[in-house]
C-alpha cells in the first residue's frame, strides 16, 4: 500500500507571525537601555528630586498598553521606511554619543525618536499620530539640565517660603523668614529643592497632562486652561507641602519633620495637586457654556 507523501514543511512570513517584529524589537530595546536604566535607578532616580523617574516610566508602559489598539490596527496607512530609518538612525547616533560621554539625559531622550523611527517602520506615521500623548509622556523620563534647575529652582523656592510664612502669620504662628529658611518657634525649617523645585514642577505638570488625557474633554479650550492652570497649582501644592512640614515640626519637633512625615508629606504633596486639578476642571465645567 503507498505511503502519502505529507506536505513540505512551509516557513511562516512575518505577516503570519505579527508578533515576532515586536519581540526582536523589545528585545533590541532592552539590550540597549538596561545599562542605561542602572544607571537611573543607582544615580538621579534614587534623589529625592526625581524619585518620580520610575513612576513615569510605568505610566509610559501603561499608556503604550492603553493605546495597543493603534499598533494592531494597519488601516489604509503604509510604513513609512525612509522617516523611519533617519529616526532610528538619528537616535542610535545620539544614543551611542550619550553612552560614551556618559550623559543620562541624553542617552534617555535617545528613546523618543528610536520609538518613533520603529513605529514608521513597523506601522506607519497614522499609528505615530495615534501613540502621539505616550510618545510625548516620555520626555517627562528625561532628567532635567542642572543649570536650568539651578537658575530656575531658587526663585521657586523664595516664592513658596515668602507664601507659607505669610500663610503661618496670618494664622497666629510664630514664623519668620531669611531666604529659604524659615524660623517657626524653636525650630528651623530649610526649604529644599525636593519641596519647592523645577523637578517637583516637572512631576505635577506630567500628572496634570496624564489626567487631561485620561479624561479627554472635547473641549479645547477648557483642555488649555487646565493645562495652563496646572503651573499655579503646582506652586499652591507645594505651598501646601512646606506648610505642612512647617506644622509637624511646630508641634511634633524635628525629629518627626524629619522622619515618616517628611516622606508623607510629599504624597500629600500630589494629593492636593490632583484634588485642585479636580476641582479646577469642575468648575471649567460649571463655566464652560453647554451647547
Amino acid at each position: 500500500m503507498p505511503i502519502a507523501e505529507l506536505p513540505p514543511a512551509r516557513a511562516l512570513t512575518l505577516a503570519e507571525r505579527p508578533m515576532l517584529p515586536w519581540l526582536l524589537v523589545a528585545a533590541g530595546m532592552l539590550a540597549l537601555y538596561l545599562p542605561t536604566l542602572h544607571d537611573l535607578f543607582l544615580t538621579i532616580w534614587s534623589t529625592d528630586e526625581q524619585g518620580h523617574g520610575p513612576i513615569v516610566l510605568a505610566l509610559c508602559f501603561w499608556l503604550v498598553w492603553r493605546g495597543r489598539a493603534a499598533l494592531a490596527d494597519r488601516g489604509l496607512d503604509s510604513p513609512r521606511v525612509a522617516w523611519g530609518w533617519f529616526w532610528l538612525g538619528f537616535a542610535l547616533l545620539l544614543f551611542l554619543f550619550a553612552r560614551s560621554q556618559r550623559i543620562l539625559s541624553m542617552q534617555t531622550l535617545s528613546a523618543v525618536p528610536l520609538a518613533v523611527g520603529v513605529l514608521l517602520l513597523l506601522r506607519g506615521a497614522r499609528q505615530v499620530r495615534a501613540l502621539w500623548f505616550p510618545l510625548f509622556f516620555m520626555l517627562f523620563l528625561v532628567p532635567l539640565p542642572a543649570a536650568l534647575v539651578d537658575s530656575v529652582t531658587q526663585p521657586m523656592k523664595l516664592a513658596v517660603s515668602s507664601v507659607a510664612a505669610d500663610m503661618l502669620y496670618l494664622f497666629g504662628y510664630p514664623v519668620a523668614r531669611s531666604g529659604v529658611i524659615l524660623q517657626v518657634g524653636p525650630y528651623q525649617l530649610l526649604v529644599a529643592d525636593a519641596c519647592a523645585g523645577l523637578h517637583t514642577l516637572f512631576t505635577l505638570e506630567a500628572m496634570g497632562l496624564l489626567y487631561l488625557n485620561v479624561v479627554r474633554h472635547a473641549s479645547i479650550t477648557r483642555n488649555v486652561l487646565l493645562a495652563i492652570l496646572i503651573v499655579p497649582i503646582s506652586f499652591m501644592a507645594n505651598v501646601i507641602r512646606v506648610t505642612m512640614l512647617a506644622l509637624i515640626t511646630y508641634y511634633f519637633g524635628d525629629a518627626t519633620g524629619q522622619g515618616f512625615l517628611h516622606g508623607f508629606a510629599g504624597m500629600v504633596l500630589f494629593l492636593s495637586a490632583l484634588l485642585l486639578i479636580i476641582a479646577c476642571d469642575s468648575l471649567l465645567r460649571r463655566l464652560a457654556p453647554r451647547p
